[in-house]
């Protein structure tokens, strides 16, 4: 027998679909094992707080988008109060706030938030705070807006999953690129690795640091109100829809009656205010007084306005845009909001109390 013909019967014979079949095989069990560690692994850190199961670890606020990061402080029974809004309200300090009511507040303002993002937010605050003793509400251009119907979303993602009573579909959700970031994001905060963006109560100061204020930057880009006389407005101020509303009412009528209720109006610098008289204003005022009024439907509830021609207002050196007022202008505000609460006076007529 041919030696070399020996050799080769002698060898075993794999044909190259096998090899490749043993090759896929090797990679998919590979693949699988990881997802199984990335995803036990983001479980087990659960960046959102959200999760029945995750152990109890002391987790903060992660997500630059508030909206995935403040559900799981809505429901945090540390807190017993919440303030609710747009960036207009994120400087509100619950340390301030908080010896004031006898409260433990939590900053749950996000920004641009739309009315119904805001209102979803304080449902979850509400089922889950049966005894909830003050509920702030800064309220902006975005409640007085005229449609058919309201804007739900921004174009900012909003995780209606995290706001639902139910819990156990969010662990659907933790298997995805975003969660794994957010897990490390969080993980790298749990090890100190990482400063957490946002405070343990919601707060944070977004802004610049005050070093690097200029006026005349800051001058730019504020507007000027129309000086020219206005036409007195012939708007049919009854036919005004303003789609918002029924998510106000409906939130404030969810509320504990014992619950403290403050709404109020931001202070918008003057440039940007309507001007008096005109059909801008006009709308305004309306939409104010149907707040004013849904208000007074629901009991225990304040309205405060800043939205007024004040010495807040009309000073420059308070904004640093428009709609963004500086940190000595927020401590202001939580005075003035503080003195309007116990009935008395206020700052310098800064604000006006349109419901007691």
């Amino acid at each position: 027998m041919n030696s070399s013909t020996s050799s080769s019967e002698a060898r075993p014979n794999y044909p190259a679909e096998d090899a490749w079949r043993r090759f896929f095989q090797i990679a998919i069990g590979t693949a699988l094992g990881l997802g199984l560690v990335v995803y036990a692994f983001v479980v087990i850190v659960d960046p959102w707080d959200v999760l029945p199961l995750s152990p109890a670890f002391h987790r903060a606020p992660v997500s630059s988008n508030a909206r995935f990061s403040f559900p799981a402080l809505a429901r945090n029974p540390v807190f017993d109060s919440a303030i609710i809004g747009t960036s207009t309200s994120r400087l509100l300090r619950p340390q301030v706030l908080n010896p004031a009511f006898k409260a433990s507040f939590a900053n749950l303002a996000m920004n641009s938030a739309t009315p119904y993002e805001q209102t979803r937010l304080l449902e979850v605050f509400t089922r889950t705070h049966p005894r909830a003793r003050v509920v702030m509400i800064g309220i902006d251009a975005w409640w007085c807006r005229l449609s058919d119907t309201y804007e739900k979303y921004t174009p900012r993602p909003f995780p209606e999953w995290m706001y639902e009573p139910d819990p156990w579909p969010a662990y659907r959700e933790m298997f995805n690129l975003f969660a794994v970031q957010e897990a490390w994001n969080q993980f790298a905060i749990l090890t100190g690795m990482k400063k957490p963006r946002y405070g343990r109560d919601g707060y944070t100061n977004f802004l610049p640091d005050e070093s690097q204020y200029d006026i005349a930057r800051v001058r730019k880009k504020l507007p000027h109100q129309d000086p020219s006389p206005q036409q007195p407005s012939t708007m049919d101020r009854a036919a005004l829809w303003f789609p918002a509303h029924p998510l106000m009412e409906t939130a404030l009528q969810a509320l504990p009656a014992e619950t403290r209720k403050i709404l109020f109006f931001v202070p918008y610098y003057i440039g940007i205010q309507p001007s008096p008289g005109s059909n801008a204003a006009a709308v305004f005022d309306e939409c104010k007084a149907r707040i004013v009024r849904i208000a007074a439907r629901t009991g225990n509830t304040m309205v405060v306005d800043f939205m007024i021609p004040s010495p807040i207002t009309r000073e420059e050196t308070h904004y640093w845009d428009p709609q963004h007022y500086r940190v000595p202008v927020a401590d202001r505000l939580m005075a003035d909001l503080v003195n309007a609460a116990r009935g008395a006076s206020f700052a310098e007529g800064d604000d006006h109390v349109l419901l007691k």
